[in-house]
Formats: C-alpha cells, structure tokens, sequence
C-alpha cells in the first residue's frame, strides 16, 4: 500500500475559522495532517515574520478529525518556519494554506498572510498552494469549493510544481453548479486606490481608518479577475524570486562606475 502523502495546514484567519476547518477536512481524505495556524486572525500579515518578541505554539484539539493541530502565537510565515524547523520530523509532501475568508488574486497576492504562508513553504522547497474564497463572510459557505480544492492539492502531489513556484488559486463565489471549471491564468494588473478616513479620538489625538476600492486596470480575458468573474476558478502559478530578468541587459548599458 503506497505510504499517505504528510501534508502541512495552515491559514490567516485563525486555527478556528471556518475556512481552514473546510481545508482540514478535504485533506484529511488525502494524506496524514498537521496543522499549525495563528492562534487568532492574521490577514494583511504578508510575510512578516516574528523577531523581537517570543513565539508561543500549543498542541489543541479543535474537532473530532484524525489531523494534529498546534495553534501559534505568530504570524502565517511563522507558522510555516516553527512547522518545519520544529514540528515535522521530516519535509511534508505539500503545504496548503487557506482556505481564507475573501479574494487574494490580482495584485492582493502582495498583502496576504494566506499567500505568504504558501511562499514560505515553497522556499524551503515543499510543493504548496494558497486557496481563497470570494466571500470575507466569517459565517461564508465553502460547501462548493471542497471537489476543486481536492483535484488541485491531487494534481500537485502527482505533478509536482516547478522549482520556485506555487500556487494562487482562488474561488468563485458560486453554488458548485454554478462554477465553471479550473482556468489557469496569469495575475491580472489591478490595484487599490485608497483613502485613508481622518478623524480625532475623544482626546483631540488625529487617527486614520484605510478605506479604498479595487480597481481592475486589466482587460485581458487570459487573468484571474475575468476567470473569477465568469464563473471559473482561477490558478495562478506564482514565483518568490522577484528580479526583473527583463531589466538586467538594458541597467548593464548604464554608466554605474563613475
């Protein structure tokens, strides 16, 4: 019988949030689980990591599934560094992260904890996927998203990803019969504009509340945004090595030897 893949969970919006007890439980039908998650929400972390206070991680019992859990004090890259370094007496199979209340596709790959997590992962070479739902409802129904989480997280096992990358995969936020299929797609040219609402405390101290809206710059019909928003679920191969490759020929024509 061929051994069951070791699989690493974890999330940004907590270990009790309903996204990452979905993600729990599709895995679970997959491979032998731990988790280890923030013991309290983490969205916007983006890859922050904890290195002037101290890290807290304790084993719990959330549900009656066969996964082992640790909550952690820290944040979701934390999480994926205590896991390996401490955690696992060998590398996991495949690290899944998710799966988080709302969109992280287009440029909000940038900001999310969820994201960074995966990344981390795949820094240290373990196959891994970021999975998101567009819905930021805590209370949001991820019934419809399970089958395609599952045929993703087996493709990859099987497969394999290329070194350096990993996956952004996002959902609709469909009825199953709804959703189309699985496109794979490039991340869409899309950005925040934002604002940031200025007020006084009852002491006369100024703060600020960041509001904004998305705007989609984007009009191809070969992105996430347009997958998302007809009906698709979106895959987005992404990569943690950021040189702009394109660049280097043209900056070595520049005079930077005095």
């Amino acid at each position: 019988m061929a051994k069951r893949p070791l699989i690493l969970v974890t999330n940004d919006d907590g270990i009790t949030a309903p996204g990452i007890r979905t993600l729990i439980e599709v895995m679970n039908s997959i491979g032998d689980v731990i988790v280890v998650a923030p013991d309290s929400p983490q969205s916007g972390m983006g890859h922050a990591i904890t290195i002037n206070s101290t890290l807290f991680v304790e084993e719990i019992k959330i549900d009656e599934g066969k996964q082992i859990e640790y909550s952690c004090s820290g944040t979701p890259a934390d999480c994926v560094k205590l896991a390996i370094n401490e955690i696992f007496d060998r590398k996991p199979d495949l690290c899944v992260s998710g799966i988080n209340h709302g969109s992280n596709s287009s440029i909000n790959v940038i900001y999310s904890g969820t994201m960074s997590a995966a990344i981390e992962a795949g820094i240290e070479g373990i196959p891994a996927i970021g999975f998101s739902l567009l819905d930021y409802n805590w209370n949001a129904n991820f019934k419809a998203t399970k089958s395609f989480v599952k045929t993703i997280a087996e493709n990859v096992l099987k497969e394999g990803l290329p070194k350096g990358v990993v996956l952004n995969v996002n959902l609709p936020n469909l009825p199953k019969k709804d959703i189309k299929g699985i496109k794979v797609c490039r991340q869409a040219k899309a950005n925040w504009e934002e604002e940031f609402d200025k007020r006084k405390n009852p002491q006369g101290r100024e703060y600020y509340w960041l509001t904004g809206k998305f705007v989609n710059l984007d009009k191809g019909e070969d992105t996430d945004e347009w997958a998302l928003k007809n009906g698709y679920v979106s895959v987005v191969p992404i990569q943690f090595d950021l040189t702009a490759h394109h660049c280097i020929q043209n900056l070595n024509t520049w005079k930077l030897n005095g």
